[in-house]
């Protein structure tokens, strides 16, 4: 099963208005609740495609990119079939890295808002043993994981999967480049014969092909190619920006940035409301749509905006179906989309009819990956902005105060009121200055004309941004890091040894994966890798922390534990550092990691 590949941008809307609803998949009321909660109306391509197999009980294998809405596609049919009784995993997820297996987590609790039978709990490398043990022994029907933390409970015999109904291996393809191959594998086996397999990957490497012959009973195949172009015409920014901060941050785009027209799309139809509301608060002609507005409030609304009366539309994915007005210069995704398709939809309401058009994107920071794969999916760079400072959002409101003295003065109005103040000034001998002054306080609303200067940060983080940026979040900007990229921070770097080398197989990215996925690390904390044949070093931060270390000492790579030690060098030569670590490696554990797990 396939659906057809688009090769062109969609000029009105293309998305498939006439396709099923979530109501025609026949799904519980409970989850038809939870999506309209979220704000979703109408399945996309890969949800179309994936959820009625799954809910015959089929086996899956979904080729389709990140950002195509694959986890509700796996969510929502999981959710439809699983046992609610008891207190074991009915269903696991695994993941290739911790954020990934985060948002899959949180999508589920999502899905499951009213399912109260139902426990998510994503288990990762990085995180207390402690908080994941307790889950587990409360009880979690949803059991969310990067495939090495899944093992390290699996040995401890802290994770039944006896009961498991669903196991679904997400972006499988980045499971096996980093080197959870064996992992996986081993997990498979783990699991009882008589249970639905769902596989989803970007690509069909031999590797993914094997697991899918082996493990897999005569699974439906699925292919969802996205629309993937852009008008050229249309400029493409982001920024960094934390959920708290977003708010503030377009009100100084707002501004700053001229704009003719404006649409914000939000995910949810309150927030469409919320935040519309908001903005008029601050002063700007706001309106919100949404899929519960009737069509006539809907058309005034849209024949508002394009005569000008309003300037910011608020609006969901759906509502804004069809919408085709001259006069939107800007497309901001104040919430980022999970389906990359949804992104090209969006952006397509501006640049219109030869214009050039304006489209800006808030990624909150655990929200990158979705940014990569917008770039991946659109094959377009989409370029960081940072946010107006509080001194361009003052100087833009001294030059439109005296652009407003400019036009009025204009006024036919201005020799009476000049008569007045004339008057008022012989009367109360008060400088004409002065007078001015207090018309113009009478005028202003709010307590302020100035923009406040953001306060000075804490010692600590004062520390951190001496770093570097950081996200504009409560602390100010950040940079984006690319992976690639070697640590920025000024700390210095220890070179460490680990057990696996040539001769296992391993390749660069699978130790960086596995490193930081489970150590709670980032890319941009890595140095140096060689590879050697029994042995590998890399370079880290050389104060890693107990919880770090600790964590690592479970770690895999290729089925073979690492044992990360730091390198002494050649015998009766330590490597050379610049500052010696905290600390000396340490093999024992926590005291609840050394408990045997009860019985």
């Amino acid at each position: 099963m396939s659906t057809s590949p688009a090769d062109s941008a969609p000029t009105d809307d293309e998305r498939d208005v006439s396709g099923p609803s979530f109501a025609d998949l026949g799904l519980d009321d409970r989850i038809l609740r939870a999506i309209a909660d979220v704000g979703y109306e109408s399945p996309s391509p890969i949800q179309a495609a994936t959820i009625p197999p799954l809910l015959d009980g089929h086996d899956v294998v979904g080729l389709a990119q990140t950002g195509t809405g694959k986890t509700a596609a796996f969510a929502i049919p999981v959710l439809q079939g699983l046992n609610e009784s008891g207190k074991a995993p009915k269903a696991l997820v695994l993941a290739p890295t911790r954020e990934l297996a985060i948002q899959v987590a949180e999508a589920f609790g999502r899905y499951a808002t009213h399912m109260p039978g139902v426990h998510v709990l994503p288990i990762y490398g990085g995180q207390n043993y402690a908080v994941q043990l307790s889950g587990l022994r409360r009880g979690a029907q949803v059991v969310v994981g990067t495939p090495g933390r899944v093992i390290d409970h699996l040995e401890r015999g802290t994770l039944d999967l006896t009961e498991l109904q669903y196991l679904v291996l997400d972006e499988a393809d980045e499971m096996l480049k980093m080197g959870f191959q064996e992992d996986v594998e081993r997990i498979l086996r783990d699991t009882p014969a008589e249970k639905q397999v769902a596989l989803f990957s970007a690509t069909m490497p031999t590797a993914i092909r094997k697991i899918s012959k082996q493990y897999l009973k005569e699974p439906v195949e699925i292919t969802v190619k996205t629309k993937t172009s852009t008008n050229t015409n249309i400029t493409q920014r982001w920024v960094l920006v934390s959920y708290q901060r977003k708010l503030d941050a377009l009100t100084r785009i707002l501004e700053v940035e001229p704009f003719e027209a404006m649409i914000i799309f939000v995910r949810t139809k309150q927030a469409t409301e919320e935040l519309a509301e908001k903005l008029r608060a601050r002063g700007y002609s706001a309106a919100a749509i949404n899929g519960d507005i009737a069509q006539a409030q809907r058309e005034r609304t849209i024949g508002q905006l394009k005569s000008g009366v309003l300037d910011i539309l608020v609006a969901t994915d759906v509502a804004a179906r069809g919408l085709d007005v001259d006069r939107i210069s800007h497309v901001v995704n104040y919430d980022i989309p999970h389906d990359t398709e949804s992104y090209v939809h969006r952006i397509g309401r501006t640049g219109r009819a030869g214009r050039s058009g304006e489209a800006l994107l808030f990624v909150a920071p655990r929200e990158r990956r979705l940014l990569d794969a917008i770039e991946r999916a659109t094959r377009q760079q989409v370029t960081e902005m940072q946010l107006p400072s509080v001194e361009d959002v003052n100087a833009q409101r001294v030059t439109k105060f005296h652009d407003a003295i400019t036009e009025n003065l204009n006024s036919a109005n201005v020799p009476l009121f000049r008569k007045l103040i004339e008057e008022y000034e012989r009367e109360h001998n008060i400088p004409l200055a002065d007078i001015a002054a207090a018309l113009a306080v009478g005028g202003h609303e709010g307590d302020t004309f100035f923009m406040e200067p953001d306060p000075e940060p804490a010692p600590r983080e004062r520390r951190d941004r001496d770093r570097g940026p950081r996200a504009f979040d409560e602390r100010g900007p950040r940079e984006r890091r690319e992976p690639s990229q070697h640590r920025q921070t000024g700390a210095e770097l220890a070179t460490y040894r680990i057990s696996v080398g040539k001769r296992h197989k391993v390749a660069p990215g699978a130790i960086v994966g596995a490193i930081a996925n489970e150590g709670g690390l980032r890319r941009s904390d890595f140095g140096h890798i060689s590879i050697r044949p029994d042995h590998s070093l890399v370079e880290l931060p050389a104060d890693l922390s107990d919880e770090t270390l600790n964590a690592l000492s479970r770690t895999r790579i290729s089925g073979q534990l690492i044992q990360l030690q730091l390198d002494q060098g050649p015998p009766g030569q330590q490597r050379p550092l610049s500052r010696a670590p905290r600390r000396e490696f340490r093999d024992s554990k926590p005291r609840y990691e050394r408990r045997k797990p009860r019985s």
